[in-house]
């Protein structure tokens, strides 16, 4: 870290992601969650910029603003053809954003990836995907940036342009040649080779040193991702990932060795005392019942209730590993307690199951004395290929029933929880707040907010040292469960002795008194209290001045682009 001695402050700040006012993944908790500490530092001199991308309904975490910077807007559309939205994000903290429409770029789409090759190399020719749509609103927000800084003149501030993810590398591109006087930070939170490597039952960990990250990417058909990623990396001020495994992907693929900004989690959202209380026994309820109905039949009042969440990225996630580990807790005859194990994982879902609302209605369990119902006895929604889904098949080799006569139940909930999802009509935090423990054996994951956002909420969670919050939690932790936290050792090829492993932890969590447990829960909480972002904000501070520091540097020297 910088001493205070040669530690630059920034004057203003402008961070852009796909997900800003747009919750599509795990980068929204990152920037939603640290905004609150960054409006605390730099009052309303931040703006997070996002996609414009509501028509027929406005988003929900953005409130409209039309008085805030009203004449720059009006000169940016006049002047400039910019149609931008300015308000406030409906969040802790409600930091200033800039919501932006990017169609009127894609006409010039050819121009733009002409002359990002000409300036920088960047490879275009083979894109596909969601390649054009993230790159016009890339540069777009490269334009809105430079409309800003130059319209109110900012030309003598410590301004930072602020970038995340592959997906917004052409805005770090763009400010570099078009405002080289703003220090530009670029955030990989998970290398596109990386996650492709690893996507494709590829040994990422014991061939790292051996992958090439250009022939990787032709290998695997991510040649352009790769090359705006592998610039914006290469090109901006300050590099940084989120965790220490990430980091030396990162070194190999790009060639440079990034800063550490690790993730942090906003917890004053979070209820204490009573209100926890009240709102776990409520959210134990609602899972409770749902259980009994998808099962058709009671379980007891006091089953524990596990867990794991996330993206449906089957083996990245360590689904497979879940599901493997519960059947082998399904296998062991010394369990006597109920254990109900929900899968909370987005799938492609026509929608809830009929048959579990009218049941909802109707109260019917005890009329249908543990019937099942004729839908699916894992599922809360309707999936629309059930036939191919991977976590069903494999319930179905393994032989798992949800009959009466076994006390490992498995409920698969493939919807979006944003608190209208049709069954539970809770969000995911309302239901995390009623588990017991929660499980992640994640294969691939750079940071890992799940485990992360499961201690914040005071529930006992397992998660792998190929998660970056996993090893964060290794170097302060004692070793077994004992502190609220486990962390497995995890490589290419143990995937059945972790599943083994996480099951001898659920099968002894379930041995635990009501007492024990309260006590782990106290301890979980105590460990995320030491990675909020009251501790964490220092790194990005750090990255910052980093930034600024070596954008003074760069200045002082005569830099040509490629194209000069």
């Amino acid at each position: 870290m910088h001493t205070k001695d040669n530690f630059i402050e920034p004057d203003y700040i402008f961070e852009t992601s796909w997900e800003v006012c747009n919750k599509v993944g795990g980068i929204y908790t990152v920037l939603s969650s640290k905004a609150n500490s960054l409006q605390k530092l730099y009052n309303d001199c931040v703006f997070f910029i996002g996609p414009d991308v509501w028509t027929k309904e406005e988003s929900p975490w953005f409130e409209e603003d039309k008085k805030l910077y009203a004449q720059w807007k009006d000169h940016a559309r006049i002047n400039q053809n910019l149609h931008i939205r300015v308000g406030r994000w409906k969040i802790p903290g409600k930091p200033i954003v800039f919501l932006i429409k990017f169609d009127r770029f894609y006409p010039q789409k050819n121009d733009v990836y002409a002359q990002m090759w000409v300036d920088f190399g960047v490879d275009s020719l083979s894109a596909y995907g969601d390649y054009d749509e993230s790159c016009m609103f890339a540069y777009a927000t490269g334009v809105v940036m430079e409309s800003f800084y130059r319209y109110h003149h900012l030309e003598t501030k410590n301004v930072i342009a602020h970038f995340n993810e592959w997906m917004l590398g052409m805005g770090v591109l763009y400010i570099k040649k078009n405002v080289p006087k703003m220090a530009t930070v670029f955030t990989t939170h998970a290398t596109t080779a990386g996650r492709s490597i690893a996507g494709n039952n590829l040994p990422l960990y014991d061939n790292l040193k051996t992958y090439n990250g250009d022939q990787m990417s032709r290998q695997l058909n991510i040649v352009a991702k790769h090359s705006v990623e592998k610039l914006a990396a290469q090109n901006a001020d300050c590099f940084t990932t989120v965790s220490d495994i990430t980091a030396q992907e990162c070194t190999q693929f790009f060639h440079r060795h990034p800063e550490v900004t690790p993730n942090g989690f906003e917890k004053d959202f979070i209820p204490k005392g009573e209100a926890h209380k009240e709102l776990r026994k409520k959210a134990r309820q609602n899972l409770l019942r749902v259980a009994e109905l998808v099962t058709g039949h009671s379980i007891h009042k006091d089953a524990l209730f596990v867990a794991i969440s996330g993206r449906y990225e089957y083996k990245n996630k360590g689904i497979d590993v879940f599901i493997e580990a519960m059947n082998q807790v399904r296998k062991t005859p010394q369990i006597t307690k109920d254990i109900v194990a929900f899968i909370m994982v987005p799938a492609w879902i026509d929608g809830p199951r009929t048959d579990l609302q009218e049941e909802q209605k109707n109260g019917a369990l005890k009329k249908r004395n543990g019937a099942a119902l004729s839908g699916n006895p894992f599922t809360t929604h309707t999936l629309h290929d059930p036939t191919h889904d991977p976590i069903l098949n494999q319930l179905g080799y393994l032989g798992f029933s949800n009959s009466k006569k076994e006390h490992v139940k498995v409920i698969f909930v493939p919807s979006y929880l944003n608190g209208d999802d049709g069954i539970f009509n809770m969000d995911y935090y309302e239901m995390l707040i009623g588990m017991d423990l929660t499980v992640f054996p994640s294969y691939y994951e750079p940071w890992g907010y799940t485990p992360h956002e499961s201690v914040a909420f005071s529930v006992p969670t397992v998660t792998t040292t190929l998660a970056g919050f996993g090893l964060w939690a290794n170097k302060i932790r004692k070793k077994g469960l004992s502190d609220g936290f486990e962390v497995i050792y995890r490589d290419d090829a143990n995937q059945y002795e972790v599943a083994q492993e996480i099951a001898s932890l659920i099968y002894d969590f379930s041995l635990k008194s009501v007492e024990q447990i309260t006590l782990l829960r106290d301890c979980a909480l105590k460990l995320s209290d030491k990675c909020d972002w009251k501790h964490f904000i220092r790194y990005y501070q750090d990255a910052y001045s980093k930034a600024l520091y070596n954008s003074f540097v760069r200045l002082s020297k005569p830099y040509k682009l490629r194209s000069e």
